[in-house]
């Protein structure tokens, strides 16, 4: 995957990170995190998952945005998908700018498709945010050996909490696995672009939890 979009480090080198989109595709908000990653010291890639169906995919952050990233995200084959994360993760290995090592990160669909990389793949870090139907692969977890970490909201509508509590239950059987809830958050709770979604307080404290997580597994 030659032409990943690809942010640096001021150092101009780091290790990876493979930034995993939502259903909005590569919008402001993923580059803004992808920006901030590469200034923590991070080489961070961006796959394009909708590539095959919709090149190019970028999407309002209000209800008709959702309805017509949904349609998108329909024809959206999860096979493909993880294919292209893999890839992204050993594109950047490969790369002369990357040491320390590769991890994945991703929100909503990418959230998914980053725990479903740690199982499938060999990621050196894993974080999972929202991912809609972790609970429903949560067996999948015996299979990751990377340090993974979950967050979810404890009020989205899209993930009942009683399918977080499935993650809760299987994360404390699982050494190197750790999972946050914010509780009073919902859906996408991260995205400072989507005012529907985005809980600025419950972001902040997600926030810091994951870059303390990636100072003490993967260190820029």
């Amino acid at each position: 995957m030659t032409d990943l979009p690809i942010w640096y480090p001021p150092s101009g080198r780091g290790p990876g990170l493979v930034l995993v989109q939502e259903i909005f595709g590569l919008d402001d908000y993923l580059r803004s995190v992808a920006a901030g990653l590469a200034e923590a010291g991070y080489v961070v890639a961006i796959p394009e998952l909708f590539r095959r169906t919709a090149p190019g995919w970028s999407s309002t952050h209000d209800e008709a945005g959702v309805a017509a990233s949904m349609a998108v995200a329909a024809s959206f084959d999860p096979v493909l998908g993880l294919a292209d994360v893999l890839d992204a993760v050993a594109h950047l290995r490969a790369l002369p700018s990357v040491s320390g090592g590769v991890g994945v990160l991703g929100f909503c669909l990418g959230g998914l498709l980053a725990f479903a990389a740690a199982a499938e793949g060999d990621p050196d870090v894993a974080v999972s945010f929202y991912g809609s139907t972790v609970a429903r692969q949560i067996a999948d977890l015996a299979r990751v050996s990377c340090p993974i970490q979950f967050h979810f909201g404890g009020q989205d509508p899209y993930i009942p909490r009683s399918d977080v509590a499935v993650v809760e239950a299987a994360v404390a059987a699982h050494p190197g696995a750790e999972i946050h809830v914010q509780e009073e958050a919902g859906h996408a709770f991260h995205n400072h672009v989507a005012p529907m979604f985005h809980h600025p307080e419950a972001a902040a404290r997600a926030w810091e939890l994951t870059t303390e997580f990636l100072r003490r597994t993967l260190p820029a």
